[in-house]
């Protein structure tokens, strides 16, 4: 962790720079700037060098169009994405395998599997019917035990 040297706020570091500067450590500057140099390094960029008056090296001064003006592809500015030509009309992409067609499902019984589910509704609720006996029971042991 690296704490502020107190000549400026916490908060300079993260601040864009004005329109009349280049960034720091960007392309703009003639040694690749030092953000540049310490990611090639595998080191961490230290915080406000690259920026005028730092640790003593000089301000860089751009060289881009004023303010206000747009920067052209020599300019190093994004000219947006490449063109994209359109496919043909109607194209398609070729089909290389057809699915099988879906088969045919069984039928189903449905009083079959009415009276199933209420089979399976009838053991359910009797197991917790048992369960809560059970319960019941060793909660009046227990009880009985604290009282007597």
């Amino acid at each position: 962790m690296t704490t502020p040297s107190g000549a400026t706020s916490e908060d300079d570091f993260w601040r864009r720079p004005a329109p009349d500067q280049p960034a720091p450590g960007g392309a703009g500057s003639p040694t690749g700037g030092a953000g540049a140099a310490a990611d090639r390094a595998g080191g961490a960029q230290v915080p406000g060098a690259g920026q005028p008056g730092a640790a003593g090296r000089p301000a860089v001064t751009g060289t881009g169009p004023p303010p206000g003006t747009s920067a052209g592809p020599q300019g190093g500015g994004y000219t947006g994405p490449p063109p994209t030509t359109p496919p043909p009309p109607g194209w398609r992409p070729p089909v290389h395998l057809q699915p099988a067609p879906p088969r045919q499902l069984p039928p189903q019984d449905m009083a079959a599997m009415d009276m199933e589910e209420q089979r399976a509704q009838r053991l359910t609720y009797s197991i917790g019917t048992v369960a809560g006996v059970v319960l019941v029971i060793l909660l009046c042991l227990l009880c009985s035990r604290l009282i007597f």
